[in-house]
């Protein structure tokens, strides 16, 4: 039967192609290679500290958005406020506010901050409105601080004035001391960050020792298992280096850092046991046993580069594509999430295709050394025309497509069906802040006066032009200003006036990360607009977030269709098919919004929280779909061109498509299930994060490379192979004739 015919594996008896000189030139270059690469990895990890240093917080500024224009009026008129208003906390269990010692503390901290650079101003609980910044129990106050700066120079302003104020004369913990601590947006963004690195830490020693042994299963035994480690750790270095020297002309914050890093981890030890694995089995076919068969090894790594390194590279060019596209949204956390992991790909493509052929030439046979029982091993690295069950499941597969196609397309479907009641919102991650400073200072406030002074609206009235107010608007601009002073969701509304401008502070009941505070500020918008004769712009964080919540939903469709257009022409060109190329896309959008769709049902309706260690919020992070579905694509098409590459092989070498099909899973499902388990621990292990995007992130890609593995790489490429036969491959060139080519094939 065709199903069960034999497939010759092909010889290369050409010269290799431009690849594959170009491996078999790291090969014989390896020492100049190898030193290099020391060198580098040396001088980039060096590098890794002064990276970390530089990072800011997230920038969640939407261009020419109202609340970036008031943070423009807030700086430029009302100057003595600063950019951001934030909260200095003064809290003893011994003393009152009102005894000698608190009132000392109090001072010495007001003239530390108002002494630090990027403080715009200070004032304390004693100048302002006691009754409204002193406790009810006379043991915690509160002072304003206000900052100057973009949202990243907050962040650095926040740092220093924490370690300022920790140190200041009268402060410290204890029932001796007085516990001065800030919070508000910056301060709560500085702490996060640390906290943030220290979740990407946690998680990277919990997934490279599985992945470690994912490898030696894998590849059969522990020298073979140790070169992916060492290429990834190599390429992770250099990709920090090289960010560290884009920090000259740009800012990332530590998400920027952590989600480049979780991607390489995992795209570099894939790229590179692609390669070993594709190496080892020409070592086999070719019988070599000794490293001083210098010609064999070199023309081993020249055949791997060439096939399985070509497929390597169109996977990179794709998860970058992917990748690129987050900078059309025109966020700034977007675009440096996009930079920094193109950045780290390349990084990885650059090891793996310069470090890892140089390895693998000092190593020739001796990668198998440490090698598991022979009925662990791969078959490949026992017989060159060996079998196994995965040739045997794909014809099992093939025998009844359209069973196994609508089983699976069917489950697919039933996954993502969450999706249709997906809500966005923002969470900073407050209740990962635990003792931290801004942890402290944030339970206070809670406590004592509310969570709404953390984050306060602000409203800001000009005239039509943005100038001062006219006489005629004053009276609508009050009677506005008065309406939300009466609003239920609002605890109180501070007035101030400044050329000719008046400035609210608007403080609500709850955080303004919440939901309630994301539909105040809509409303007061909405009520903002039917005000005469004057212009109300409505600013502060919840107002930020709900302009890159706007922007985010804007373009999200935009960013899907460039991917999906790029990526299928790179795809036609890869494939050299019309409907490999689209079934791909259509697949890689079912496996997507199936791991979007259970992530919904396990962060949004809580389902599992108590296993995963979280409270929900009811809803996602609002980029967490567009940067999944950036990230996925590509990912996720890295499988399928390894697949769909080796099946073209095969077909190549006699035009049966069942047999081509059986090839290519036999060849490949090993290396691809062993590629997703890796990346599932790598992105899983961030599940054990602190902070919750990190969790709803790690996640995320960890259900969807687990979906795009077992069921449509395993179940739905070869039932589609079946059903389409031979159209697989029909590439169009004289229209209708190509048709007719194919089925006179």
């Amino acid at each position: 039967m065709t199903a069960h015919t034999t497939v010759e594996r092909p010889q290369p008896t050409t010269r290799p192609g431009a690849v594959g000189r170009w491996g078999e030139f790291m090969a014989r270059h390896r020492r100049i290679v190898l030193g290099g690469w020391l060198l580098l990895v040396v001088l980039c990890g060096a590098a890794y500290p002064a990276l970390h240093d530089r990072l800011g917080a997230p920038d969640y500024t939407v261009p020419q958005s109202g609340s970036s224009r008031v943070e423009h009026l807030a700086a430029e008129h009302f100057s003595q406020l600063g950019a951001e208003q934030d909260v200095i906390v003064f809290h003893s269990a011994r003393y009152r506010a009102d005894t000698p010692e608190f009132r000392a503390a109090v001072d010495a901290a007001i003239t530390t901050a108002r002494g630090i650079t990027g403080v715009a101003g200070a004032v304390g609980p004693f100048e302002g409105i006691p009754s409204i910044q002193i406790s009810a129990d006379g043991h915690t106050a509160f002072g304003i601080v206000g900052l100057n700066g973009s949202m990243a120079e907050r962040v650095e302003v926040a740092i220093r004035l924490q370690a300022a104020l920790t140190g200041a004369p009268g402060s410290g913990l204890g029932a001796a001391g007085v516990d001065v601590t800030v919070t508000g947006y910056a301060p709560i963004q500085a702490d996060l960050m640390a906290i943030e690195t220290a979740d990407m830490q946690r998680a990277e020693g919990i997934g490279l020792p599985v992945a470690a042994a994912v490898l030696v299963l894998a590849l059969g035994a522990v020298v073979a298992a140790t070169i992916p480690i060492t290429v990834t750790v190599a390429g992770i270095a250099l990709g920090v280096g090289v960010l560290f020297g884009l920090t000259t002309f740009s800012t990332f914050d530590s998400l920027v850092l952590s989600v480049a890093t979780m991607i390489a981890t995992g795209t570099a030890i894939d790229y590179a046991m692609f390669i070993v694995s594709r190496f080892n089995e020409e070592l086999t076919r070719r019988g070599v046993r000794d490293r001083r068969a210098r010609s064999d090894i070199e023309a081993a790594i020249g055949v791997a580069l060439d096939t399985t390194g070509r497929t390597v590279l169109a996977s990179g060019i794709i998860v970058m594509i992917s990748l690129c596209s987050l900078a059309v949204v025109g966020l700034p956390m977007l675009t440096g999430i996009a930079i920094g992991v193109v950045t780290a790909v390349l990084a990885t493509l650059a090891a793996a295709f310069t470090l890892l052929p140089a390895l693998l030439a000092v190593l020739g046979p001796a990668v198998n050394r440490g090698a598991l029982p022979a009925r662990l091993r791969p078959a490949e690295t026992r017989s060159a025309e060996a079998s196994n069950g995965w040739a045997r499941w794909a014809r099992l597969v093939m025998g009844k497509p359209v069973l196994f196609g609508a089983v699976g397309v069917g489950a697919l479907l039933l996954a993502a069906f969450p999706i249709t009641g997906i809500h966005y919102g923002v969470d900073m991650g407050i209740g990962s802040l635990g003792e931290r400073p801004s942890g402290r200072a944030t339970a206070l406030i809670e406590d004592n006066f509310g969570p709404g002074l953390l984050g306060p609206i602000t409203v800001i009235a000009t005239g039509p032009d943005d100038g001062p107010l006219a006489e005629s608007a004053r009276p609508g601009v009050t009677a506005f200003i008065d309406g939300l002073s009466g609003d239920e969701r609002v605890v109180r509304v501070l007035p101030r006036q400044a050329d000719g401008r008046l400035l609210a502070t608007v403080v609500p009941r709850d955080t303004f990360d919440s939901t309630a505070v994301a539909d105040l500020t809509s409303d007061i918008r909405a009520g903002a607009n039917a005000v005469a004769d004057a212009r109300i712009h409505v600013g502060g964080t919840s107002a930020a977030f709900a302009d890159v919540s706007a922007r985010i939903t804007d373009r999200l469709f935009l960013v899907i269709a460039l991917v999906l257009a790029v990526s299928l022409a790179f795809l036609v060109y890869a494939f050299r098919s019309i409907v490999l190329a689209c079934k791909a896309i259509v697949l890689n959008l079912l496996a997507t919004g199936a791991a979007l769709g259970i992530t919904v049902a396990v962060f949004q309706h809580g389902i599992g929280k108590s296993l995963l260690g979280f409270e929900s919020t009811g809803f996602l992070q609002v980029y967490l779909p567009m940067l999944v579905f950036a990230v996925l694509f590509g990912l996720s098409m890295d499988y399928e061109v390894f697949l769909i590459r080796r099946m073209k092989e095969a077909w190549d070498q006699n035009q049966d498509n069942a047999a081509a099909v059986a090839e290519g899973l036999q060849r490949t499902a090993r290396p691809i299930t062993a590629a997703a388990a890796i990346m599932v621990a790598v992105f899983a292990s961030f599940v054990t994060a602190d902070v919750l995007e990190l969790q709803q992130i790690g996640f995320a890609l960890a259900v969807a490379i687990a979906i795009d593995a077992l069921i449509v790489r395993l179940v739905l490429v070869p039932a589609s192979m079946q059903l389409f036969g031979r159209w697989n491959w029909w590439l169009p060139r004289f229209g209708s004739a190509s048709a007719e080519s194919v089925r006179s094939r």
